[in-house]
């Protein structure tokens, strides 16, 4: 953020590390330009929703969900353990290197485990609406694409993975969900489908992969999800959605003109009380540093195209966050479930922790009340809660990769709901 936007705050926005392995974010904005009383954004009482009041809308987010490979290898209904990869010819090497290093899982795992902890938060949190970049085919084709190196597949009789997460929608814009060839693509758009579960950012053309997924709340607030995809996250151009042609949401690039149609986009389905997310497949897989068009580009969506949360994922690891304009921009929301366990050189970027985002917005103003996050961590193919001591390093390292924006993180060894706003 230039020193110009950072003047529009009247102190830093504070985000609170809260309670060993819970991460609570509170934003502290300039009251002169968003007011706000206490008493609208005070928390509730344990175990109730903060959008049980009219006035706001709980969603929560997350990074890359990769359940092909090794983890569904240990679920019911296992594909076939073929892969083509230049070091490993099967699926099960995955498992056998998570097991190397954590411990045996004992298969088939039931439907829930690879949730875990993340269960108990969602009870405790209530989201209203549950959205996932969910980055695998889910398919029963042997049509892999040929040269692209690393293929994610799940078998459609595994799809209770999903629903057994009460999963509401499903981003699809990412480098993985064309990995077993269009008749991989249908059959995930169709068992995600018949699972009654919403997709946005692939279809069967142009104007299918750009429509967003539509979630009705209470009263007239909605939650509307368009999913991008961007060359430099791997992406081939050749999937590429056209008129005529079947695939994904791929964006040509980042300028002013490509704001400008997805700002056309946006209004078409936009209406007053929405909260319309953004969700960006883009950049590489490793590194914190966050290039200038990117944050150009998360500006322009919400300054120009009327976006009112950027969804980033891509990166194995969590980035900076900024809060721009009173909307949160998450830069990168790391993998929040993958079959990396095991596979080594890149340690000191911590990929086996990640984030519960929990946004809640005020669906009147489009701004944003409260973000908290949870910590957790990636092991033996399942979702667990982060201990302190790792919680509180992923508070320094949001803290030091925010800096440039003007948020910190601060980490209480008391429950969230005992705070108050800062």
């Amino acid at each position: 953020m230039t020193t110009k936007a950072h003047s529009r705050l009247s102190r830093r926005a504070l985000l609170k590390l809260i309670g060993g392995a819970v991460i609570g974010y509170r934003v502290g904005w300039a009251e002169e330009e968003f007011p706000m009383k206490n008493a609208d954004i005070a928390p509730g009482k344990s175990g109730e929703s903060l959008s049980d009041r009219a006035d706001s809308v709980t969603l929560f987010l997350c990074g890359d969900v990769m359940t092909g490979r090794g983890i569904d290898q240990v679920l019911p209904h296992p594909s076939h353990p073929r892969i083509h990869e230049p070091f490993l010819q099967s699926a099960q090497g995955y498992v056998e290197l998570a097991e190397t290093v954590n411990g045996s899982i004992k298969r088939p795992v039931d439907f829930a485990y690879i949730w875990g902890d993340a269960l108990k938060e969602f009870t405790l949190k209530k989201p209203d609406v549950r959205i996932i970049n969910f980055e695998t085919a889910v398919t029963r084709s042997d049509d892999y694409w040929r040269g692209k190196g690393i293929n994610y597949r799940m078998h459609p009789d595994n799809i209770p993975c999903i629903t057994a997460a009460a999963i509401d929608c499903c981003t699809l814009a990412n480098n993985h969900v064309l990995d077993w060839g269009y008749s991989g693509l249908d059959e995930t758009l169709d068992t995600l489908r018949t699972a009654k579960i919403q997709t946005t950012g692939a279809g069967a053309n142009l104007n299918e992969a750009q429509a967003p997924a539509i979630m009705p709340l209470t009263g007239d607030a909605r939650v509307v999800v368009f999913s991008f995809g961007a060359q430099s996250s791997g992406i081939p151009v050749a999937w590429a959605a056209t008129k005529s042609r079947e695939g994904i949401n791929l964006l040509p690039d980042l300028s002013t003109r490509t704001l400008r149609n997805i700002a056309a986009l946006v209004q078409k389905y936009k209406k007053p009380h929405d909260i319309v997310v953004a969700s960006l497949h883009w950049g590489g897989n490793w590194g914190y540093a966050i290039p200038a068009e990117h944050v150009r580009f998360a500006h322009g969506l919400i300054e120009a195209a009327g976006i009112d949360i950027v969804h980033g994922h891509s990166s194995h690891h969590v980035k900076g966050i900024e809060v721009f304009k009173g909307k949160p921009i998450l830069y990168g929301c790391g993998d929040f479930l993958n079959d990396y366990e095991g596979i080594g050189g890149y340690e000191s970027f911590r990929d086996d922790l990640t984030l519960m985002y929990f946004v809640t917005m005020d669906p009147t103003r489009g701004q944003l009340l409260r973000l908290e996050m949870t910590a957790m961590q990636i092991r033996r193919f399942r979702v667990n809660y982060a201990s302190t001591a790792d919680a509180r390093w992923l508070a320094a390292v949001l803290s030091r990769e925010g800096d440039r924006f003007g948020t910190e993180v601060k980490h209480e060894d008391t429950h969230y709901s005992s705070l108050t706003w800062s």
